[in-house]
């Protein structure tokens, strides 16, 4: 029997610590939410220079950053329906509808898009020049195969590598071949 979509899963404990937070501290965890826009020049630099180097060794059908985001039309409110927080406070964000629609329409799933696209194209490098298993390696980079890595290219080196490394699906396109 197959288990359901979390009971497997690691669940972070939030919801029931959060009402009994002081407001001030509150207000000042809201700050750090925000700071990680100070490093976006970072990271989108970082990524790119990734994927320039995925381009210029010969990687091609490299997903994109705008693969990691969700579409437009997926978001389930827009500034007429979007629901805001009741709350005594007249000053906080949570009462403002375009608040919630910058927040969640374009901060949140920008930000996740961009570390997600940035942690999958680095596992496209460690699969190209790294394709030694390990235990996080099968059950998370699977969706940055590859059809061969650099080991697998020439046969006097693809001769030397361990059987498991050798047919791993993820970093080899003939095992994934002979797995369908």
């Amino acid at each position: 029997m197959k288990p359901k979509a979390c009971e497997s899963c690691h669940r972070v404990s939030i919801g029931e610590h959060h009402p009994k937070q002081p407001v001030w501290r509150r207000g000042i965890g809201l700050i750090f939410v925000y700071l990680p826009i100070l490093t976006w020049p970072f990271v989108i630099l970082s990524a790119y220079s990734v994927y320039l180097h995925l381009y210029l060794i010969g990687a091609r059908n490299v997903k994109k950053y705008s693969d990691f985001l969700p579409k437009r039309e997926s978001h389930r409110y827009d500034l007429k329906s979007q629901i805001t927080m009741d709350g005594s406070f007249k000053a906080s964000f949570a009462q403002s509808k375009l608040y919630w629609i910058l927040n969640c329409t374009w901060y949140c799933p920008m930000s996740v898009g961009l570390f997600e696209w940035h942690a999958y194209l680095v596992q496209v490098v460690e699969n190209w020049w790294c394709p030694f298993t390990h235990d996080r390696k099968n059950n998370t980079y699977a969706e940055a195969s590859i059809d061969q890595s650099f080991w697998h290219i020439y046969p006097s080196d693809r001769a030397k590598l361990h059987p498991e490394d050798l047919n791993n699906p993820i970093f080899n396109e003939e095992a994934a071949k002979t797995e369908e």
